[in-house]
């Protein structure tokens, strides 16, 4: 294991830690919510599983967040798709990619659904 990523973790268990005894001290999770810059639903999730689990329950789980919906094939045929192809040729009433015309096509051709935020975040990923 990375000795950063294992000090990085010890100071994530740290913090947590002790928002979960500022609340048995009295602090709301509302009042920690501000202190720790999260919203109170996470402080009262660490409250839950440091009383279920002890500090294993202050640590991240492995395979949590959002899957990436494409794969890095699907990301180089896109960026492909914008670069040389026109909207026009894939039935598109258009001549330039917009963000809601790449959400239509990505769905319709990897079945994978973005929103309007996402989509500016994978064209600014893709370069």
């Amino acid at each position: 294991m990375d000795i950063n990523k294992l000090k990085d973790e010890k100071f994530t268990i740290g913090i947590r830690l002790y928002a979960v005894y500022q609340s048995s001290k009295g602090l709301s999770s509302r009042k920690l919510e501000e202190l720790y810059q999260t919203n109170f639903k996470q402080i009262t999730n660490w409250i839950h599983r440091f009383e279920a689990e002890g500090i294993d329950g202050l640590r991240d789980k492995p395979g949590r967040g959002r899957k990436g919906g494409l794969t890095q094939e699907s990301k180089i045929r896109l960026k492909q798709l914008i670069l040389e192809e026109s909207p026009f040729a894939h039935g598109y009433n258009t001549k330039t990619w917009t963000g809601p015309i790449l959400i239509d096509w990505i769905s319709k051709n990897f079945g994978v659904a973005y929103k309007k935020a996402q989509i500016y975040n994978i064209l600014k990923m893709l370069g």
